[in-house]
């Protein structure tokens, strides 16, 4: 069993920054990638950023090149460093694990089993 909890959401101005960060607890040793994953009221949840064991990347069009996605060298916490917000940004920030034997692309939601409560990003212009 792994649990995961988010912090660092909050409120900004457009074009400002927050770290988002993910503390992964328990079973840790079984997971491959991790990812943050985002929904806005009304909308789809939407894969935003994925890291795997090795540290690579990956990025949905929307965000690449304003948001770094990183975990630390116990692998047991996943960061999201998040520059030049938008308002379109704004949106509910769930963390989410991997576990062996599932199966999906680095953003797709079928590859992630463990999902933590998540915490708002609000972004006004």
């Amino acid at each position: 069993q792994v649990q995961l909890v988010e912090s660092g959401g909050g409120s900004v101005q457009a074009g400002g920054s927050l770290r988002l960060s993910c503390a992964a607890s328990g079973a840790t040793y079984d997971i491959i990638w991790m990812a943050w994953f985002r929904q806005a009221p009304g909308l789809e949840r939407e894969g935003v950023a994925a890291i795997g064991l090795a540290g690579q990347p990956s990025y949905s069009d929307s965000v690449k090149g304003r948001f770094t996605i990183s975990r630390d060298n116990t692998r047991t916490t996943l960061f999201l460093q998040m520059n030049s917000l938008k308002p379109e940004d704004s949106a509910m920030y769930y963390c989410a694990a991997h576990r062996r034997g599932r199966s999906g692309s680095a953003l797709s939601e079928s590859l992630y089993y463990y999902w933590g409560q998540g915490t708002q990003v609000t972004v006004s212009s």
